[in-house]
């Protein structure tokens, strides 16, 4: 009597769940899969590897790979693959960034134009802050942050900015993750030191990177937040300290914060 294979669906029949389920590296592949995934609405192991032209134990491994980091996810009733969490996580910071940046724009061209020094956009990941836009003054001498440079939260007046709104167990979790290094003596290098600043700079509304990163430069930050109320990134200006004196701290300090809660607005969030 005939038998009719039934249709591979969340499994190959036999593959070795123990064995061969290491990090997959053909990247190109593991993206096409992806790209599949997305566009049906619950699919087969079989329908992806037809889709894709690759051998359903292949496709699977990277399937696996992928759901270990949240891409894709996997019915187990249904035996069916879908996008996971972690793609609308990322697509969604995208279309935020994008939103910010375009929004933010006109916003940080007058905050350079007020203080005379270069405008600096951030946005706040897991364990780092990334610089996404910036308006450089026309002054000779000024700071430059290349867009998607990373910097650490502790060493950055944006960084300061968005930790000094987070409660305390959520700072600890990322400073436990991160580290704090010492980029240079002023760097606010232990736990008591960056607790007390933050309490200033959330009092205030605007944080000093007092050459806690980079010798001869200071920057002053305020948070921008979300329509949650949670600090999301921050603006800032930044300078030599021959400019950035001491003195004028009290005058662009104020005007930084003005700008991030603008910024705020322009974006439907709230402090």
């Amino acid at each position: 009597m005939d038998t009719v294979e039934k249709r591979q669906r969340g499994r190959p029949r036999s593959f070795n769940t123990s064995a061969e389920t290491g990090s997959v590296q053909a990247l190109d592949r593991a993206l096409r899969i992806l790209a599949i995934v997305a566009e049906g609405s619950g699919l087969s192991l079989s329908e992806i590897a037809d889709s894709s032209g690759i051998a359903a134990s292949t496709a699977y491994r990277m399937l696996t790979t992928l759901e270990n980091h949240g891409m894709v996810e996997f019915d187990k009733t249904e035996q069916l693959w879908s996008i996971g969490v972690e793609t609308y996580r990322m697509g969604s910071a995208f279309l935020r960034s994008r939103k910010l940046v375009d929004r933010a724009r006109i916003v940080m061209q007058d905050l350079m134009e007020k203080t005379g020094e270069t405008a600096n956009l951030g946005v706040a990941e897991d364990d780092c802050v990334v610089f996404v836009s910036q308006v450089e003054t026309h002054q000779a001498i000024r700071a430059f942050f290349r867009p998607g440079t990373r910097t650490a939260f502790h060493a950055s007046g944006i960084g300061k900015a968005v930790l000094a709104h987070l409660d305390e167990e959520r700072v600890a979790a990322i400073i436990k993750k991160a580290g704090l290094e010492a980029f240079t003596e002023k760097t606010l290098s232990t736990m008591p030191a960056l607790t007390r600043n933050l309490a200033e700079i959330k009092a205030r509304g605007w944080s000093v990177d007092d050459e806690e990163r980079n010798f001869g430069m200071r920057c002053v930050a305020a948070a921008i937040f979300n329509e949650f109320g949670e600090p999301v990134g921050g603006v800032s200006v930044s300078g030599p300290t021959v400019r950035v004196t001491p003195e004028r701290l009290f005058e662009i300090g104020p005007a930084v914060r003005d700008a991030a809660a603008a910024i705020t607005a322009m974006i439907g969030g709230k402090a």
